[in-house]
């Protein structure tokens, strides 16, 4: 398993934003399914390496990211979109994604090839020489998806991704990360139902900070959690979706 989270918590002041999660994640796309405030962004942040947690294990790419050495290789071999991505408007988007992958470590026979493949994937290719100060926000989002994806991530950890992109952005990227999924384990946190059911293999459903439901997209909807069409965002009935979920 390329994550393993064992009885996590993250408290920040008297706040608990996660409670004691247990979860684990190989090849493949895991859905991160809650309402704002649910935890989902914190859980990230302490998989990204950005947070340590409070209490609790975790291995990640079968390392401590608790120590030095390891936590320095997991960031080389990781991919991390976070909520609010900050940028130097001056850039162009080939140069942003350049910078990534020289914190990332790319090497430099391969820079040239790997920025512009991920600036390709995320259909950008003829607007690599564009500022980042011109750009909507859906584009910047997805400047922000090739940053992540530049160093072709073992762990891809997206936060909200389809932030601000149109419906037909929103089908191209599910298609994207089903792709990635095939070689890479990647976790994307959304609040859209949509997002998991054509994208996620798995989807973890969280409340206040905790698990409260693991399984398929498909399991879920059997439960009578689902939408048959649309984008539709997940406070719409939560309650009923945490009822289905634990029922």
């Amino acid at each position: 398993m390329n994550v393993e989270i064992t009885r996590v918590t993250r408290r920040f002041g008297r706040t608990m934003a996660v409670r004691g999660i247990t979860l684990t994640a190989g090849p493949g796309v895991l859905g991160l399914l809650g309402p704002n405030g649910a935890g989902k962004t914190t859980l990230l942040r302490m998989m990204a390496t950005v947070v340590p947690p409070s209490s609790g294990r975790m291995r990640l790419l079968d390392r401590d990211p608790g120590l030095y050495r390891p936590r320095q290789e997991i960031r080389r071999r990781l991919g991390y979109l976070p909520q609010s991505l900050g940028y130097y408007p001056g850039f162009t988007i080939g140069e942003f994604v350049e910078y990534f992958a020289l914190l990332k470590e790319v090497p430099p026979a391969r820079m040239r090839t790997a920025v512009s493949a991920a600036i390709e994937r995320v259909e950008l290719g003829d607007q690599a020489k564009a500022r980042l100060r011109t750009l909507s926000g859906g584009m910047l989002r997805r400047v922000g998806i090739a940053q992540a994806i530049v160093n072709e991530p073992d762990l891809l950890l997206l936060d909200e991704p389809t932030a601000g992109l149109d419906p037909e952005q929103r089908v191209a990227f599910r298609a994207l990360l089903r792709d990635l999924g095939q070689h890479a384990t990647v976790v994307v946190s959304t609040h859209l139902v949509e997002d998991v059911g054509a994208a996620c293999a798995r989807v973890a459903l969280m409340d206040r900070g905790t698990i409260v439901y693991t399984g398929t997209p498909a399991e879920l909807t059997a439960r009578g959690v689902g939408h048959s069409s649309g984008d539709a965002p997940l406070e719409r009935g939560y309650s009923a979706v945490l009822a289905a979920a634990r029922s």
